[in-house]
């Protein structure tokens, strides 16, 4: 199976953005480590600011959203009033019954009204 940030990689790619990795492995305690404790890739999209992406299963990508809102909150409101966006990138394996599946990515913007849900 492809990481899910190798899958965010590419379809930021695939849009003509500039993408990289921010997370960072540490091997002494084999952790891994995101910038602001949320942020795996970041990217120029074309849009004001920079685009910060967590990437996970869709899945897993709620539980996410609420981490962000709940241990990340003061990083993700500094980001965000920086001029800065932040999505959530779920992916998953879909398709029809038979037929062969593909990974699908459904986004979970984490807006300031998002924080303050």
């Amino acid at each position: 199976m492809s990481s899910p940030t190798r899958h965010t990689l590419s379809h930021c790619r695939e849009q003509g953005w500039i993408a990289c990795v921010v997370e960072h492995w540490i091997p002494r305690t084999k952790v891994r480590v995101d910038l602001f404790g949320f942020g795996d890739v970041i990217a120029l999209d074309g849009l004001p600011g920079s685009l910060l992406i967590q990437t996970t299963t869709t899945s897993n990508a709620p539980a996410r959203v609420t981490k962000i809102k709940t241990e990340r909150r003061d990083n993700a409101r500094a980001w965000l009033r920086a001029g800065n966006r932040i999505v959530v990138h779920g992916w998953a394996l879909r398709g029809a019954a038979g037929k062969r599946k593909l990974w699908t990515l459904k986004e979970y913007p984490v807006t300031m009204e998002t924080l303050d849900a």
